[in-house]
C-alpha cells in the first residue's frame, strides 16, 4: 500500500458534514443566520468582542488593514518569513513592508529588532505567530505605544495558542487578529479566514468592507433614507463575504478546536521526545510566556548537512512523507525583487530559510504515523 502523509490535512467528520447538509436544506446559503452565529462563538472562545469571518485569510488581512487606517504612503513593520499575504495585503492599500529580521528559535519576528526600524512613517506592526508559537506581545504593544502604532496580530498559524494563558485572539495587546481557516489550519471552512477586534469602528469598518463598502445602517447614512430598501456605498469595499455552507462547517469544526490542538501538541511531544538532542538537526522551541498550537513542526538542519537539504526532502517525498518548507523569505520573490527589496536585509531569516523543513502533523495523524516519519527522518543522515 502507497504511504501517504502530507505535512497537514483537515479533520473532517459526520458532525461537520451533517451541519453542511442541514444548511443546505435551508433558506439561506449565504448572507444567513449562520455568519452571525459563527462570529459570535469565534469571538467568546478567543475572549474578543467582535469577529468578522472573511472568505479568506488573505481577504482577512486585506481587511484588517484597511480597518486600523493603513493607506498609501505608510509604511507597516512585519517578517519576511511568513505566506507572502501577510506583506501583500499592505500592499494592496499602497502601504510598503519594512521587513524586520527573525530569532532563529522561535521563526518569529525579533522584538528587539522592530524599534531601530521605525520611522516617521510607520503605521502599523504586522505580527506572525509563526507555526503556532505566539510572539512577545507584550514588548510589541510597549514599542507600539511608544511611537503611536496600530498593531496587527497574523494568527494563522496560531488558533488555540495561548500568550501568557490568555487564547490568541483575544486583542488584549494588538487592534486587530487575523485568522485562516485553510484546511491545513487548526480548524477549517473549506477556504475562510477572520478578523477580530475589541474597537467598535474596526468592527463596523470590517463588515462594510467584505460587503462592497456598503452599508444598511441607517445611522451610519450619510444622505436622507429614502425607504426600507435604501442602503449606501460609503468607501470602495469588495465581495469578501463567507457562504453559510462554511460558517456552518466552522461552527462544527471549532466544537473539536480543543481536542484539535490537544492532539497536535501531543505529536509535538512524541517529536521531540524522538528528535531531542540529536546530532543533525533543532527542534522547535516553547517559550515560557507560551502555549504552542503547532501548526507546522519545523525543524532546521545544522550546519554539516545544509549542502543535503534538497536531497533529504526530495528523499522524504518519495517515501510518502509530505515534508515541506516555510517559508522562502517574502521579499526573495521576483515581485519583490521589481519593488527593490535585496537579499541580505534579514541574515537570520536567510539562514532559517536554508535550514528549515516542515514534518507532518495533523490531529488524524496515527502514532504509527509519527514512528514511520521518525525512522524515515533518521534514515536520511544515515542513522
Amino acid at each position: 500500500m502507497e504511504i501517504h502523509i502530507p505535512y497537514g490535512r483537515q479533520f473532517i467528520d459526520e458532525e461537520d458534514i451533517k451541519a453542511v447538509i442541514k444548511v443546505l436544506k435551508s433558506d439561506y446559503i449565504t448572507q444567513g443566520p449562520k455568519i452571525s452565529e459563527f462570529e459570535r462563538k469565534l469571538a467568546d472562545y478567543c475572549g474578543a468582542k467582535y469577529a468578522v469571518v472573511f472568505n479568506s485569510g488573505t481577504s482577512a488581512l486585506h481587511g484588517a488593514y484597511f480597518s486600523i487606517g493603513l493607506t498609501k504612503g505608510d509604511e507597516f513593520i512585519t517578517t519576511p518569513i511568513t505566506f507572502a499575504a501577510t506583506s501583500n495585503a499592505g500592499l494592496y492599500l499602497g502601504a510598503k513592508p519594512i521587513f524586520v529580521d527573525i530569532e532563529l528559535e522561535t521563526g518569529n519576528i525579533d522584538v528587539s529588532k522592530i524599534e531601530e526600524k521605525t520611522t516617521k512613517n510607520t503605521k502599523a506592526i504586522s505580527v506572525v505567530h509563526y507555526a503556532g508559537h505566539p510572539v512577545d506581545m507584550k514588548n510589541v504593544k510597549k514599542i507600539a505605544d511608544k511611537y503611536n502604532l496600530k498593531v496587527v496580530e497574523d494568527a494563522c498559524h496560531a488558533l488555540g495558542a495561548k500568550y501568557e494563558n490568555e487564547k490568541i485572539g483575544s486583542c488584549r495587546y494588538s487592534d486587530v487578529t487575523v485568522f485562516s481557516f485553510h484546511p491545513v489550519k487548526h480548524i477549517t471552512t473549506g477556504e475562510g479566514g477572520a478578523v477580530l477586534t475589541n474597537d467598535q469602528d474596526v468592527y463596523e469598518k470590517l463588515l462594510m468592507f467584505r460587503n462592497h463598502g456598503i452599508t444598511k445602517d441607517k445611522g451610519r447614512f450619510v444622505h436622507k433614507q429614502e425607504g426600507e430598501w435604501y442602503y449606501e456605498m460609503q468607501f470602495l469595499g469588495y465581495n469578501y463575504r463567507m457562504t453559510d455552507i462554511q460558517a456552518a462547517l466552522g461552527i462544527s469544526q471549532l466544537k473539536k478546536l480543543d481536542r484539535f490542538v490537544e492532539r497536535r501538541r501531543e505529536i509535538a511531544q512524541l517529536y521531540n521526545e524522538a528528535f531531542r538532542d540529536n546530532p543533525f538537526f533543532d527542534i522547535p522551541v516553547e517559550k515560557e510566556y507560551a502555549s504552542h498550537s503547532y501548526h507546522l513542526y519545523p525543524i532546521r538542519l545544522k550546519d554539516k548537512y545544509l549542502k543535503i537539504k534538497e536531497k533529504i526532502f526530495d528523499n522524504l517525498r518519495k517515501l510518502g512523507i509530505g515534508v515541506q518548507v516555510h517559508y522562502i523569505p517574502v521579499y526573495w520573490h521576483p515581485y519583490y525583487e521589481k519593488l527593490g527589496y535585496r537579499k541580505g536585509i534579514c541574515p537570520e531569516a536567510e539562514d532559517f530559510y536554508k535550514r528549515e523543513i516542515s514534518l507532518p502533523i495533523y490531529p488524524a495523524m496515527s502514532n504509527k504515523d509519527i514512528e514511520y516519519v521518525v525512522k524515515k527522518v533518521f534514515k536520511q543522515f544515515g542513522d
